[in-house]
């Protein structure tokens, strides 16, 4: 018989002498926890544990230590991917219905830096598809945003400015990013980043939307490449107007369309295939 049996608390790996019980473990680990998980189910009574056991002890309202959420985050991503998205930087030029969407899944994967600019503030119109809430009226939507990410993930560095953009102002806001959002709503303005951001950084990729408004199906929303460093999602048709305006879902699959896109460019793989 083994001296010891090998169980994963909070994914942190831990040797126990055989015999040993949950109850024992949160003793020891975590004795004010309100929340015990055991092999992925909610836990009252207590067990004699057995390998490969995995246990997870949450207090409620508190915030885990940066290392041990580092550590639950890797254990779904695994290791190495989590590494290198906690390593990238990633840029996103408007924070409405695609921005802030994108932003969220990104900070929800563990991109370790974020780039962000907006002039605007949250308006009642916004709630139908913008990361926000009602109580966020009237804020800054960087700084709204900032508010609802620390909240998913405080250990990602949300680096937010409150400005127009133009050609003059990109280079700077956006020259530590390796991989750029494109997510206005107006044609000029989507045109002006892709110019100027392509101009100044010649070799990284820039993630734009187009043709994304109305309920049409889910599955015309595709991802294309055209260009070395060129990534369009949408239909290229579906624009806002009169009787198609921009609603939550089909907004949302283009953002997350966006953030994968993202991902796979961070990882080295072709977001197209």
């Amino acid at each position: 018989m083994s001296d010891t049996v090998s169980i994963k608390v909070n994914e942190r790996s831990l040797s126990v002498p055989p015999g040993t019980t949950l109850r024992g473990v949160l003793a020891e680990h975590k004795p004010d926890a309100d929340v015990i998980v055991y092999n992925g189910a909610p836990m009252r009574d207590d067990v004699t544990l057995k390998a490969d056991d995995e246990l997870v002890f949450i207090k409620r309202g508190e915030v885990p230590a940066e290392a041990e959420l580092e550590a639950l985050m890797a254990s779904r991503h695994t290791p190495g991917v989590h590494a290198r998205l906690k390593a990238a930087c990633v840029g996103i030029a408007g924070v409405g219905g695609l921005g802030s969407a994108v932003a969220i899944a990104l900070a929800r994967i563990g991109v370790g830096r974020i780039i962000v600019a907006d002039f605007d503030v949250v308006e009642p119109s916004n709630l139908n598809r913008q990361q926000y809430f009602v109580d966020q009226l009237g804020l800054p939507k960087v700084e709204a945003l900032a508010d609802n990410i620390a909240r998913i993930n405080p250990y990602v560095t949300l680096e937010r400015h409150h400005v127009r953009l133009t050609p003059e102002n990109i280079p700077s806001i956006f020259a530590p990013v390796e991989v750029m959002v494109e997510a206005f709503d107006a044609a000029d303005q989507k045109a002006m980043l892709v110019e100027s951001f392509c101009t100044s950084f010649t070799d990284r990729p820039i993630v734009v939307a187009t043709g994304l408004a109305g309920h049409m199906p889910s599955n015309t929303v595709v991802t294309r490449r055209m260009g070395k460093n060129l990534i369009v999602v949408g239909d290229l048709v579906t624009a806002a107007a009169p009787g198609t305006g921009l609603m939550a879902p089909r907004v949302g699959v283009a953002a997350h369309h966006q953030a994968n896109a993202v991902l796979r460019l961070i990882l080295g793989e072709d977001p197209e295939k």
